[in-house]
């Protein structure tokens, strides 16, 4: 695999690791990143254990150690990690936690389209691997398929599984294309990063990894959580389809959309009122009076359903070469 990674074109690879609570498996994750690997920047996002004096300790003259004062969430740690990637001039950038689920023997797979121009940002998916999922805990799986079909919706990549999974691999440019005020510092972090890289057209793939499950306990609340991501989700899709479809563009999905929505809200109105007037009045309602409350509505559907599959049809399948922003309009060298 070196071979493959070497040579005068070889694009300068950078694994960032964000860090917190895993002074027992930090070392082992570091000591794994292939040779062939240029740069590792472990974030260390105030871990209260050893995380911090157990990197200290490693000698790797690749290994760049940032340390953050207050405890940021993951992707405030990922940020800090993205920002000193792109000052150190790195070519593509993984994350890869250091908790030590994420085997780094497929990092190559991960690398590769990037290196290819087949995509911009490459992502784990862990269902995939039916074996391997099994081994993933029931609350998780469930988790991650009750909000994979949101996460679609909100960020208009329906080609992607898995949102969630955070063993990913982005392209400098279009990071830097990204304005990191608006990436997500807790949990939602790898999902407001695919609606904010659908805003710039970047290609994401998926690619079959799966997770290393041991014995540890996580500390992710998953009600709580579910249901932040359901807002978050909610919010974004709204403000997705609001942007592409009505502010910066207008056509036969933006019409689908409206016919839908305004034909499924009417016969929903519709048929509720004629409902509580029958049953107040005891009269059974006419066939009329049902089929108006009916016809609108399967019309209804009938339009979103082909306003989504436009949508399906418009994901970015194709690398376009992003223009770089200059040094003064940077947002990654500005407080975020």
């Amino acid at each position: 695999m070196e071979n493959q990674f070497s040579g005068k074109n070889k694009q300068k690879i950078c694994v960032v690791i964000p860090a917190f609570r895993v002074e027992k498996e930090i070392q082992a994750v570091i000591s794994s990143i292939p040779a062939w690997v240029d740069g590792i920047i472990v974030v260390n996002d105030a871990s209260p254990d050893s995380t911090q004096a157990v990197v200290e300790s490693i000698s790797d003259p690749r290994l760049h150690l940032v340390n953050h004062v207050k405890n940021q969430g993951v992707g405030g740690a990922m940020l800090t990690g993205y920002q000193t990637a792109l000052q150190q001039g790195y070519d593509v950038i993984v994350k890869v936690d250091g908790d030590g689920q994420m085997d780094t023997a497929f990092l190559p797979l991960l690398i590769e389209p990037i290196l290819n121009g087949q995509a911009e940002y490459t992502k784990g998916n862990r269902f995939l691997h039916p074996i391997a999922l099994l081994k993933m805990p029931f609350m998780r799986r469930l988790g991650n398929l009750a909000l994979t079909f949101m996460t679609k919706l909100a960020s208009g990549y329906w080609n992607i599984f898995d949102p969630t999974n955070g063993y990913t691999a982005i392209c400098a440019d279009k990071l830097q294309a990204l304005d990191p005020k608006k990436i997500s510092k807790n949990y939602f972090f790898e999902s407001s990063m695919l609606c904010e890289l659908r805003n710039i057209n970047a290609v994401v793939m998926d690619i079959a990894i799966p997770a290393v499950y041991q014995n540890e306990n996580s500390s992710v609340n998953i009600p709580r959580e579910f249901f932040i991501f359901l807002a978050n989700l909610t919010s974004r899709c709204a403000t997705r389809i609001f942007n592409r479809y009505f502010l910066y563009d207008f056509n036969a999905g933006s019409s689908y959309f409206v016919a839908g929505s305004i034909l499924g809200l009417f016969g929903g109105i519709w048929g509720i009122v004629k409902w509580v007037q029958s049953a107040e009045k005891g009269v059974t309602a006419s066939t009329g009076t049902v089929l108006i409350a009916v016809l609108p509505i399967i019309l209804g559907i009938q339009f979103l359903i082909q306003a989504v599959a436009l949508d399906i049809a418009d994901v970015p399948t194709k690398v376009q070469k992003t223009k770089l922003r200059s040094d003064q309009d940077n947002l990654w060298t500005q407080p975020h």
